[in-house]
Protein backbone atom coordinates (compact mmCIF):
# COMPACT_ATOMS: atom_id res chain seq x y z
CA UNK A 1 0.00 0.00 0.00
CA UNK A 2 1.82 3.13 -1.37
CA UNK A 3 2.50 5.73 1.88
CA UNK A 4 -0.45 8.52 1.73
CA UNK A 5 0.47 12.19 1.00
CA UNK A 6 -0.46 14.50 4.22
CA UNK A 7 -1.27 17.85 3.80
CA UNK A 8 0.56 20.26 5.93
CA UNK A 9 -0.42 23.04 3.81
CA UNK A 10 -4.19 22.34 4.53
CA UNK A 11 -3.89 21.43 8.10
CA UNK A 12 -4.24 23.81 10.76
CA UNK A 13 -0.90 23.97 12.88
CA UNK A 14 -2.36 23.05 16.04
CA UNK A 15 -2.74 19.67 14.90
CA UNK A 16 1.40 19.43 14.53
CA UNK A 17 2.73 21.74 17.11
CA UNK A 18 1.96 22.51 20.34
CA UNK A 19 3.27 26.19 20.30
CA UNK A 20 5.25 25.69 22.89
CA UNK A 21 7.64 28.63 21.89
CA UNK A 22 4.45 30.74 21.80
CA UNK A 23 4.41 31.03 25.84
CA UNK A 24 1.69 34.08 25.02
CA UNK A 25 -1.65 33.29 23.87
CA UNK A 26 -5.33 33.98 24.61
CA UNK A 27 -8.23 32.14 23.78
CA UNK A 28 -11.29 34.26 21.92
CA UNK A 29 -15.02 32.81 21.97
CA UNK A 30 -17.08 34.74 19.77
CA UNK A 31 -20.79 34.91 18.40
CA UNK A 32 -22.10 35.77 14.84
CA UNK A 33 -23.26 39.16 14.51
CA UNK A 34 -23.56 39.72 11.70
CA UNK A 35 -23.61 36.78 9.55
CA UNK A 36 -21.66 38.69 5.79
CA UNK A 37 -18.92 40.32 7.98
CA UNK A 38 -18.21 36.92 10.31
CA UNK A 39 -17.80 35.28 6.20
CA UNK A 40 -15.82 37.95 5.07
CA UNK A 41 -13.75 38.00 7.45
CA UNK A 42 -12.83 34.25 7.99
CA UNK A 43 -12.31 34.03 4.20
CA UNK A 44 -9.31 36.23 4.36
CA UNK A 45 -8.28 35.68 7.95
CA UNK A 46 -4.59 34.73 8.44
CA UNK A 47 -5.11 31.01 9.85
CA UNK A 48 -1.67 29.63 10.33
CA UNK A 49 -1.01 25.61 8.54
CA UNK A 50 1.85 23.04 9.48
CA UNK A 51 3.75 23.36 6.73
CA UNK A 52 7.61 23.25 8.68
CA UNK A 53 9.19 26.75 8.87
CA UNK A 54 12.93 27.74 9.66
CA UNK A 55 12.09 30.23 12.07
CA UNK A 56 8.69 30.38 14.16
CA UNK A 57 6.79 33.14 13.45
CA UNK A 58 5.99 35.67 15.66
CA UNK A 59 2.47 35.55 16.05
CA UNK A 60 -0.10 32.26 15.24
CA UNK A 61 -4.02 32.19 14.38
CA UNK A 62 -6.15 29.60 14.27
CA UNK A 63 -9.95 29.13 13.66
CA UNK A 64 -12.37 26.40 15.02
CA UNK A 65 -16.40 26.71 14.80
CA UNK A 66 -19.11 25.03 16.69
CA UNK A 67 -22.32 23.52 15.05
CA UNK A 68 -24.46 26.27 16.16
CA UNK A 69 -21.54 28.54 14.57
CA UNK A 70 -21.83 26.90 11.09
CA UNK A 71 -25.44 27.38 11.06
CA UNK A 72 -25.31 31.14 12.30
CA UNK A 73 -22.52 31.18 9.29
CA UNK A 74 -25.47 29.70 6.72
CA UNK A 75 -23.89 26.55 6.29
CA UNK A 76 -26.77 24.09 4.41
CA UNK A 77 -28.78 21.99 7.45
CA UNK A 78 -27.48 19.00 5.92
CA UNK A 79 -24.16 19.37 5.64
CA UNK A 80 -24.00 20.50 9.23
CA UNK A 81 -25.38 17.38 10.48
CA UNK A 82 -23.34 15.49 8.40
CA UNK A 83 -21.12 15.84 11.10
CA UNK A 84 -20.81 13.68 14.09
CA UNK A 85 -23.85 13.29 16.32
CA UNK A 86 -21.72 14.60 19.45
CA UNK A 87 -20.82 17.85 17.59
CA UNK A 88 -24.25 18.79 16.16
CA UNK A 89 -25.26 18.35 19.58
CA UNK A 90 -22.87 20.40 21.74
CA UNK A 91 -21.13 19.77 25.01
CA UNK A 92 -23.70 21.23 26.91
CA UNK A 93 -26.44 20.20 24.77
CA UNK A 94 -27.97 17.00 25.99
CA UNK A 95 -28.77 16.17 29.99
CA UNK A 96 -27.25 12.93 29.21
CA UNK A 97 -24.05 13.70 28.25
CA UNK A 98 -23.74 16.13 31.29
CA UNK A 99 -24.37 12.80 33.21
CA UNK A 100 -22.70 10.39 31.54
CA UNK A 101 -19.31 13.40 31.43
CA UNK A 102 -19.76 14.43 35.34
CA UNK A 103 -21.08 17.73 34.09
CA UNK A 104 -23.50 17.64 37.16
CA UNK A 105 -23.53 19.56 40.47
CA UNK A 106 -21.31 22.46 40.24
CA UNK A 107 -20.15 21.40 36.98
CA UNK A 108 -23.84 21.85 35.56
CA UNK A 109 -23.67 23.62 31.77
CA UNK A 110 -26.67 25.74 33.48
CA UNK A 111 -23.89 27.81 35.98
CA UNK A 112 -21.33 27.98 32.86
CA UNK A 113 -20.39 31.60 32.32
CA UNK A 114 -19.63 30.57 28.94
CA UNK A 115 -20.35 27.32 26.45
CA UNK A 116 -23.93 26.99 27.13
CA UNK A 117 -27.41 28.81 26.07
CA UNK A 118 -27.13 32.63 25.14
CA UNK A 119 -23.07 32.01 26.17
CA UNK A 120 -22.22 29.12 23.78
CA UNK A 121 -19.65 30.18 20.97
CA UNK A 122 -19.85 29.96 17.10
CA UNK A 123 -16.60 30.65 16.43
CA UNK A 124 -12.94 30.25 18.93
CA UNK A 125 -9.85 32.40 18.14
CA UNK A 126 -6.95 31.11 19.52
CA UNK A 127 -4.06 33.76 19.36
CA UNK A 128 -0.56 32.46 20.09
CA UNK A 129 2.69 34.95 20.19
CA UNK A 130 6.39 34.70 20.79
CA UNK A 131 7.47 36.73 23.87
CA UNK A 132 6.10 40.40 24.07
CA UNK A 133 4.04 40.05 20.72
CA UNK A 134 0.37 38.92 22.25
CA UNK A 135 -1.30 42.42 22.82
CA UNK A 136 -0.75 44.11 19.24
CA UNK A 137 -1.78 41.03 17.68
CA UNK A 138 -4.80 40.60 19.90
CA UNK A 139 -5.64 44.32 19.42
CA UNK A 140 -5.56 44.02 15.47
CA UNK A 141 -7.47 40.66 15.64
CA UNK A 142 -10.12 41.92 17.82
CA UNK A 143 -10.27 45.54 15.49
CA UNK A 144 -11.30 43.33 12.81
CA UNK A 145 -13.56 41.55 14.11
CA UNK A 146 -15.71 44.17 15.61
CA UNK A 147 -18.04 44.28 12.81
CA UNK A 148 -19.10 41.23 13.03
CA UNK A 149 -18.84 39.28 16.57
CA UNK A 150 -19.47 40.08 19.55
CA UNK A 151 -17.81 38.49 22.29
CA UNK A 152 -18.82 35.39 24.68
CA UNK A 153 -15.82 35.00 26.48
CA UNK A 154 -12.04 36.34 26.32
CA UNK A 155 -9.95 33.25 28.10
CA UNK A 156 -6.62 34.45 29.10
CA UNK A 157 -3.43 32.21 29.55
CA UNK A 158 -0.22 32.15 32.00
CA UNK A 159 3.33 30.97 31.41
CA UNK A 160 3.68 28.37 33.90
CA UNK A 161 7.10 26.89 32.64
CA UNK A 162 5.59 23.20 32.20
CA UNK A 163 4.29 23.23 36.03
CA UNK A 164 0.26 22.89 36.30
CA UNK A 165 -1.61 25.10 39.39
CA UNK A 166 -1.14 21.73 41.89
CA UNK A 167 2.04 22.16 41.18
CA UNK A 168 3.10 19.47 38.97
CA UNK A 169 4.82 18.96 35.74
CA UNK A 170 2.40 18.78 32.90
CA UNK A 171 2.60 18.10 29.62
CA UNK A 172 4.75 14.99 29.38
CA UNK A 173 2.09 12.54 27.74
CA UNK A 174 1.69 12.95 24.30
CA UNK A 175 0.82 10.58 21.92
CA UNK A 176 3.80 10.01 18.70
CA UNK A 177 1.78 11.01 15.47
CA UNK A 178 2.48 8.81 12.51
CA UNK A 179 2.91 12.19 10.26
CA UNK A 180 4.86 9.61 8.24
CA UNK A 181 1.80 7.58 7.17
CA UNK A 182 4.06 4.49 7.76
CA UNK A 183 1.44 2.43 10.70
CA UNK A 184 -0.50 0.20 9.02
CA UNK A 185 -3.64 -1.14 11.25
CA UNK A 186 -6.11 -3.08 10.56
CA UNK A 187 -3.20 -4.94 8.68
CA UNK A 188 -1.52 -5.97 11.87
CA UNK A 189 -2.56 -7.43 15.61
CA UNK A 190 -1.09 -5.35 18.16
CA UNK A 191 -0.15 -7.33 21.48
CA UNK A 192 1.68 -4.20 23.57
CA UNK A 193 1.30 -0.59 24.55
CA UNK A 194 3.04 2.01 22.04
CA UNK A 195 2.95 5.37 22.01
CA UNK A 196 2.92 5.94 18.34
CA UNK A 197 -0.79 6.20 16.91
CA UNK A 198 -2.08 6.55 13.67
CA UNK A 199 -2.81 10.17 11.86
CA UNK A 200 -6.25 9.29 11.32
CA UNK A 201 -6.90 9.02 15.33
CA UNK A 202 -6.77 12.98 15.11
CA UNK A 203 -6.96 14.01 11.64
CA UNK A 204 -9.92 13.64 9.52
CA UNK A 205 -9.54 12.16 6.17
CA UNK A 206 -6.26 9.56 6.94
CA UNK A 207 -6.78 5.99 8.51
CA UNK A 208 -7.24 5.54 11.83
CA UNK A 209 -6.33 2.57 14.48
CA UNK A 210 -9.31 0.57 12.76
CA UNK A 211 -6.94 0.75 9.75
CA UNK A 212 -10.73 2.05 8.57
CA UNK A 213 -11.68 6.13 8.05
CA UNK A 214 -13.61 8.09 9.96
CA UNK A 215 -17.01 9.38 9.42
CA UNK A 216 -17.17 12.91 8.20
CA UNK A 217 -19.46 14.76 5.56
CA UNK A 218 -18.84 13.95 1.97
CA UNK A 219 -20.14 15.77 -0.87
CA UNK A 220 -20.91 15.26 -4.62
CA UNK A 221 -18.67 17.35 -6.17
CA UNK A 222 -21.54 19.33 -8.11
CA UNK A 223 -21.89 21.15 -4.11
CA UNK A 224 -18.09 22.08 -4.91
CA UNK A 225 -18.07 23.75 -8.17
CA UNK A 226 -14.51 25.87 -7.69
CA UNK A 227 -12.86 22.72 -6.66
CA UNK A 228 -11.99 24.00 -3.12
CA UNK A 229 -12.41 20.96 -1.05
CA UNK A 230 -9.59 18.03 -1.27
CA UNK A 231 -10.98 14.65 -2.27
CA UNK A 232 -11.85 11.78 0.08
CA UNK A 233 -8.77 9.51 0.06
CA UNK A 234 -11.49 6.43 0.40
CA UNK A 235 -13.80 7.82 -2.02
CA UNK A 236 -12.19 10.05 -4.87
CA UNK A 237 -15.25 10.78 -6.25
CA UNK A 238 -16.39 13.08 -3.10
CA UNK A 239 -15.67 16.13 -1.92
CA UNK A 240 -13.84 15.75 1.50
CA UNK A 241 -15.31 18.17 4.04
CA UNK A 242 -13.62 16.74 6.61
CA UNK A 243 -10.22 15.96 5.89
CA UNK A 244 -7.45 17.85 7.52
CA UNK A 245 -9.43 18.86 10.01
CA UNK A 246 -10.15 17.75 13.58
CA UNK A 247 -12.73 17.51 16.58
CA UNK A 248 -11.72 19.90 19.68
CA UNK A 249 -12.83 20.07 22.54
CA UNK A 250 -11.87 22.89 25.19
CA UNK A 251 -13.61 22.94 29.09
CA UNK A 252 -12.39 25.70 31.24
CA UNK A 253 -11.29 23.42 34.26
CA UNK A 254 -11.16 25.99 37.55
CA UNK A 255 -8.96 24.17 39.91
CA UNK A 256 -9.48 24.75 43.98
CA UNK A 257 -5.56 24.68 44.60
CA UNK A 258 -5.73 25.79 48.06
CA UNK A 259 -8.36 23.63 48.64
CA UNK A 260 -6.48 20.60 47.26
CA UNK A 261 -3.02 21.24 49.75
CA UNK A 262 -5.43 21.79 52.82
CA UNK A 263 -7.27 18.63 52.05
CA UNK A 264 -4.19 17.01 52.04
CA UNK A 265 -2.97 18.57 54.86
CA UNK A 266 -5.40 17.37 57.18
CA UNK A 267 -5.65 14.04 55.76
CA UNK A 268 -2.41 12.95 56.34
CA UNK A 269 -2.36 15.15 59.69
CA UNK A 270 -0.26 17.98 58.76
CA UNK A 271 3.01 15.62 57.87
CA UNK A 272 4.68 17.11 54.97
CA UNK A 273 6.43 14.02 53.64
CA UNK A 274 3.06 12.19 53.65
CA UNK A 275 1.36 14.34 52.54
CA UNK A 276 3.98 14.36 49.17
CA UNK A 277 3.65 10.97 49.28
CA UNK A 278 -0.98 11.20 49.16
CA UNK A 279 -0.87 14.05 46.18
CA UNK A 280 1.50 11.75 44.25
CA UNK A 281 -0.09 8.95 44.83
CA UNK A 282 -3.36 11.18 43.30
CA UNK A 283 -1.62 12.17 40.47
CA UNK A 284 0.58 8.93 39.76
CA UNK A 285 3.18 11.16 39.35
CA UNK A 286 5.92 13.02 41.81
CA UNK A 287 5.76 16.73 40.95
CA UNK A 288 9.00 16.63 39.45
CA UNK A 289 6.88 14.32 36.81
CA UNK A 290 8.31 10.85 37.59
CA UNK A 291 5.95 8.40 36.72
CA UNK A 292 5.38 6.33 40.56
CA UNK A 293 5.24 2.65 38.03
CA UNK A 294 8.67 3.84 37.36
CA UNK A 295 10.59 4.39 34.06
CA UNK A 296 13.73 3.68 34.78
CA UNK A 297 16.02 5.33 32.46
CA UNK A 298 13.60 5.79 28.95
CA UNK A 299 12.47 8.65 29.55
CA UNK A 300 9.17 10.10 31.55
CA UNK A 301 6.28 9.23 29.08
CA UNK A 302 8.01 5.20 28.29
CA UNK A 303 6.39 3.48 30.70
CA UNK A 304 3.50 1.55 31.07
CA UNK A 305 1.34 -0.67 34.03
CA UNK A 306 1.69 -4.09 32.73
CA UNK A 307 4.74 -4.61 36.08
CA UNK A 308 2.17 -3.01 38.77
CA UNK A 309 -1.85 -5.18 37.96
CA UNK A 310 -2.98 -4.19 41.69
CA UNK A 311 -1.51 -0.57 41.36
CA UNK A 312 0.56 -0.88 44.33
CA UNK A 313 3.18 1.22 42.94
CA UNK A 314 0.58 3.31 40.94
CA UNK A 315 -3.07 3.10 42.55
CA UNK A 316 -5.45 2.23 39.96
CA UNK A 317 -7.58 5.17 40.65
CA UNK A 318 -4.50 7.81 40.20
CA UNK A 319 -5.05 10.12 37.81
CA UNK A 320 -2.37 9.58 34.84
CA UNK A 321 -3.71 5.56 35.31
CA UNK A 322 -7.19 6.80 34.47
CA UNK A 323 -6.41 9.24 32.05
CA UNK A 324 -4.23 6.90 29.65
CA UNK A 325 -4.11 3.34 31.59
CA UNK A 326 -1.42 2.54 28.78
CA UNK A 327 -3.24 -1.04 28.23
CA UNK A 328 -2.73 -3.35 25.34
CA UNK A 329 -4.94 -5.22 22.91
CA UNK A 330 -3.51 -8.45 24.80
CA UNK A 331 -1.99 -8.58 28.39
CA UNK A 332 1.23 -8.81 29.09
CA UNK A 333 2.73 -12.71 28.70
CA UNK A 334 -0.16 -13.58 26.11
CA UNK A 335 2.06 -13.33 23.00
CA UNK A 336 1.76 -17.17 22.23
CA UNK A 337 -0.75 -18.72 20.30
CA UNK A 338 -2.16 -21.02 23.00
CA UNK A 339 -2.09 -18.83 25.60
CA UNK A 340 -4.01 -16.17 23.57
CA UNK A 341 -6.77 -19.32 22.58
CA UNK A 342 -6.93 -19.62 26.30
CA UNK A 343 -7.70 -16.16 27.80
CA UNK A 344 -9.77 -15.79 24.25
CA UNK A 345 -12.12 -18.20 26.06
CA UNK A 346 -12.06 -17.00 29.09
CA UNK A 347 -9.90 -19.52 31.23
CA UNK A 348 -7.24 -17.25 32.35
CA UNK A 349 -8.40 -15.51 35.27
CA UNK A 350 -5.50 -13.16 35.36
CA UNK A 351 -6.49 -12.33 31.91
CA UNK A 352 -9.95 -11.24 32.74
CA UNK A 353 -8.68 -8.79 35.64
CA UNK A 354 -6.78 -6.84 32.65
CA UNK A 355 -9.41 -7.05 30.83
CA UNK A 356 -11.46 -4.50 32.65
CA UNK A 357 -9.85 -1.40 30.92
CA UNK A 358 -9.89 -0.97 27.61
CA UNK A 359 -7.00 -1.09 24.78
CA UNK A 360 -5.42 2.56 25.49
CA UNK A 361 -4.73 3.10 21.40
CA UNK A 362 -8.38 3.34 20.69
CA UNK A 363 -8.87 5.80 22.85
CA UNK A 364 -6.44 8.62 22.89
CA UNK A 365 -6.02 12.48 22.87
CA UNK A 366 -3.92 15.04 21.57
CA UNK A 367 -3.86 17.72 24.54
CA UNK A 368 -2.83 21.52 24.03
CA UNK A 369 -4.60 23.27 27.11
CA UNK A 370 -3.05 26.16 28.92
CA UNK A 371 -2.91 27.38 32.26
CA UNK A 372 -4.06 30.03 33.34
CA UNK A 373 -4.97 32.60 36.42
CA UNK A 374 -7.18 35.76 37.28
CA UNK A 375 -5.62 37.99 39.55
CA UNK A 376 -9.14 39.54 40.03
CA UNK A 377 -10.68 37.29 41.68
CA UNK A 378 -7.75 34.47 42.81
CA UNK A 379 -8.79 31.98 40.32
CA UNK A 380 -7.23 29.35 38.22
CA UNK A 381 -6.52 26.02 36.55
CA UNK A 382 -6.90 24.57 33.21
CA UNK A 383 -8.30 25.34 29.71
CA UNK A 384 -8.26 21.80 28.76
CA UNK A 385 -7.70 21.48 24.96
CA UNK A 386 -8.04 18.34 23.46
CA UNK A 387 -8.27 16.77 19.59
CA UNK A 388 -9.52 13.97 18.10
CA UNK A 389 -11.20 12.45 15.14
CA UNK A 390 -13.89 10.58 17.07
CA UNK A 391 -15.48 12.83 20.02
CA UNK A 392 -17.41 9.59 20.81
CA UNK A 393 -14.70 6.85 21.13
CA UNK A 394 -11.94 9.43 22.38
CA UNK A 395 -12.94 12.45 24.65
CA UNK A 396 -15.88 11.20 25.66
CA UNK A 397 -14.73 7.81 26.27
CA UNK A 398 -12.24 8.60 28.40
CA UNK A 399 -14.16 11.22 29.97
CA UNK A 400 -16.98 9.14 31.05
CA UNK A 401 -15.79 5.33 31.23
CA UNK A 402 -12.27 6.15 32.79
CA UNK A 403 -12.26 9.67 34.54
CA UNK A 404 -15.81 10.10 35.89
CA UNK A 405 -16.95 6.16 36.37
CA UNK A 406 -16.72 5.21 40.23
CA UNK A 407 -15.79 1.44 38.97
CA UNK A 408 -12.95 2.57 36.73
CA UNK A 409 -10.65 -0.69 36.36
CA UNK A 410 -12.82 -2.64 38.99
CA UNK A 411 -12.93 0.04 41.69
CA UNK A 412 -16.01 0.94 43.67
CA UNK A 413 -16.93 4.48 44.76
CA UNK A 414 -14.09 6.55 43.33
CA UNK A 415 -13.59 8.61 40.60
CA UNK A 416 -10.81 11.00 39.16
CA UNK A 417 -9.26 12.21 42.33
CA UNK A 418 -8.38 15.34 40.71
CA UNK A 419 -11.38 15.91 38.13
CA UNK A 420 -13.71 14.01 39.53
CA UNK A 421 -17.35 15.29 40.36
CA UNK A 422 -18.73 14.37 43.78
CA UNK A 423 -21.64 13.33 43.93
CA UNK A 424 -20.82 11.55 40.67
CA UNK A 425 -24.95 12.65 39.42
CA UNK A 426 -28.05 12.88 41.71
CA UNK A 427 -29.08 10.14 43.29
CA UNK A 428 -25.85 8.53 42.94
CA UNK A 429 -23.72 7.75 46.28
CA UNK A 430 -21.14 10.17 46.42
CA UNK A 431 -17.99 8.96 44.90
CA UNK A 432 -15.85 10.72 47.41
CA UNK A 433 -12.93 7.98 47.86
CA UNK A 434 -9.49 7.25 46.96
CA UNK A 435 -7.84 4.13 47.73
CA UNK A 436 -4.04 2.77 48.07
CA UNK A 437 -3.10 -0.73 47.36
CA UNK A 438 -0.86 -2.42 49.41
CA UNK A 439 0.76 -6.20 48.97
CA UNK A 440 1.06 -6.40 53.21
CA UNK A 441 -1.92 -4.80 55.04
CA UNK A 442 -5.28 -3.34 54.57
CA UNK A 443 -5.77 -1.06 51.44
CA UNK A 444 -5.54 2.82 53.21
CA UNK A 445 -8.75 4.28 51.76
CA UNK A 446 -9.03 8.05 51.80
CA UNK A 447 -12.59 8.83 52.34
CA UNK A 448 -14.46 12.49 51.69
CA UNK A 449 -12.68 14.33 49.04
CA UNK A 450 -14.34 17.62 48.35
CA UNK A 451 -14.49 18.42 44.41
CA UNK A 452 -11.26 20.27 43.46
CA UNK A 453 -12.15 20.68 39.50
CA UNK A 454 -15.26 22.69 38.26
CA UNK A 455 -15.89 23.64 34.85
CA UNK A 456 -16.60 26.85 34.27
CA UNK A 457 -17.26 26.62 30.41
CA UNK A 458 -16.51 25.00 27.03
CA UNK A 459 -17.72 23.59 23.89
CA UNK A 460 -17.20 21.05 21.13
CA UNK A 461 -16.23 22.90 17.79
CA UNK A 462 -14.78 21.44 14.63
CA UNK A 463 -11.35 22.54 13.80
CA UNK A 464 -11.29 22.92 9.84
CA UNK A 465 -8.37 22.12 6.94
CA UNK A 466 -7.77 25.48 5.18
CA UNK A 467 -9.30 24.84 2.41
CA UNK A 468 -12.47 23.53 4.42
CA UNK A 469 -12.61 26.53 5.96
CA UNK A 470 -12.60 28.08 2.55
CA UNK A 471 -15.48 26.65 1.30
CA UNK A 472 -17.90 26.96 4.55
CA UNK A 473 -17.75 30.99 4.62
CA UNK A 474 -17.76 30.83 0.85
Amino acid sequence: MATPRVDLDDIQGLLRYGYKHHVESVFLALRVRDRAAARAWLAQAPVASAVPQSTPPATVLQVALSAEGLAALGVADDIAAAFSPEFVSGLAGLPERSRRLGDTGANDPAGWTWGSGPRAAHVLLLLYALPGSLAAFEREIQAQCAPAFDAVARLTTVDMGGIEPFGFTDGISQPAMDWDGTRRMGEEKVLAYGNEVCLGEFVLGYRNEYGLYTDRPLLDPQRDPRALLPRAEERPDQADLGRNGSYLVLRQLEQDVAGFWRWIAEATHGDAVEGELLAAAMVGRTKSGEPLAGCADRGLNRFDFDADPDGLRCPLGAHVRRANPRTADMPAGTGGLVSQLVRTLGFDAAARRRDLVASARLHRLLRRGREYRVEADSTQGLHFVALNANIARQFEFVQAAWIASAHFDGLSGEVDPLLGTRPAAPGVAAADAFSRPSDDQPNRRESGLPQFVTVRGGGYFFLPGLRALRYLVE
